[in-house]
């Protein structure tokens, strides 16, 4: 018979507002306290220590405008936080500070989440919705060049894009992004040659999140439906469709695959965390404690397999901290 889904290892409270990002920083040089940082709808980034569980710092850079995309860049001092202020910031954390450093505005509107890539030891490229309806823009970091500006094909008509992810197969190799956008798409992107390679349609409804992972060449993808689609990309570099997982319920607001490529969660709108196999898609557990939709799901880089977390934000105000399948 299955074990019984376990409970939360632990629940972070204190934010007062619906949390709609999280990203861990665990590998640090010496032996770091992990930290998480959130999002939230008030405009606050919250760093939170994960021995006390208490909130470290709060940032306030967004105007108490909603933040929705926080990543480190190389360590837990330099933070890149995205808001609905129409503004990407750049933080400097280290020996207590609290500046923002930089900014990019951005002239999109949405809720797409930017996508950072580090190509070289202090160099980034982070691919953003762009003024365009239609456009995703392309810079580099932290000198703000631009790279590429990314327009489909006329009467392409794909609509705004939703999600994005950039990813390259080595270090050396071309950058490469996948796009989800509001006509269900995805498409790859050549970053270097400003061209689309492959577009496939996965979804009815728009894309709402996506992951890939580039060993396997394969790729999920979730919306408002009921479905999963997970899809591959060949050697020729076409997306085709490799499998589709029915849902109990709809609506799929973030996807992850964790880092060692073994399970992947969704966070729900019907308030649940889901875990497959990534291999299979295996259902494996579900994970019901959140009394409002799951926003946003993360989990820990800790080198320690046994000590790695999930992290699920909720618009109930609250995080709940998991410890599961650490042994696989």
């Amino acid at each position: 018979m299955a074990l019984p889904p376990p409970d939360p290892q632990f629940v972070l409270r204190g934010t007062s507002a619906a949390v709609h990002t999280l990203h861990f920083s665990c590998a640090g040089q010496e032996p770091d306290i992990p930290v998480l940082f959130s999002g939230s709808e008030s405009g606050f980034i919250h760093v939170w220590n994960l021995k006390t569980h208490r909130v470290d710092t709060a940032l306030d850079g967004h105007g108490r405008k909603s933040v929705y995309c926080v990543e480190t860049m190389g360590g837990k001092d330099r933070l890149l936080s995205q808001g609905r202020d129409q503004t990407i910031c750049l933080w400097d954390l280290a020996e207590g500070r609290t500046s923002v450093t930089d900014s990019v505005f951005m002239e999109h509107v949405g809720f797409c989440r930017c996508s950072l890539l580090k190509v070289a030891q202090g160099r980034w490229l982070m691919a953003m919705a762009a003024k365009g309806l239609e456009e995703v823009q392309v810079l580099e970091l932290p000198s703000k060049t631009s790279v590429c500006t990314l327009k489909p094909e006329v009467g392409a008509k794909l609509g705004m894009p939703m999600c994005l992810k950039l990813w390259q197969l080595n270090c050396g190799s071309q950058p490469l992004l996948l796009a989800g956008y509001e006509d269900g798409s995805v498409v790859l992107w050549n970053v270097t040659m400003g061209k689309a390679l492959s577009q496939l349609v996965c979804h009815q409804e728009p894309v709402m999140s996506l992951d890939f992972d580039s060993e396997k060449a394969k790729g999920i993808s979730g919306s408002s439906e009921k479905v999963l689609r997970i899809w591959s990309l060949n050697e020729q570099q076409n997306l085709q469709v490799h499998r589709t997982h029915e849902l109990v319920n709809a609506g799929v607001s973030d996807i992850t695959i964790r880092p060692d490529k073994k399970i992947l969660a969704t966070a729900g709108w019907d308030h649940r965390i889901r875990i497959f196999g990534w291999k299979k898609l295996k259902p494996l557990a579900v994970l019901d404690y959140h009394t409002a939709t799951v926003h946003c799901v993360s989990f820990s880089d800790h080198r320690n397999p046994r000590q790695r977390l999930l992290a699920a934000g909720s618009k109930d105000h609250r995080i709940s901290v998991w410890s599961i399948y650490n042994e696989t």
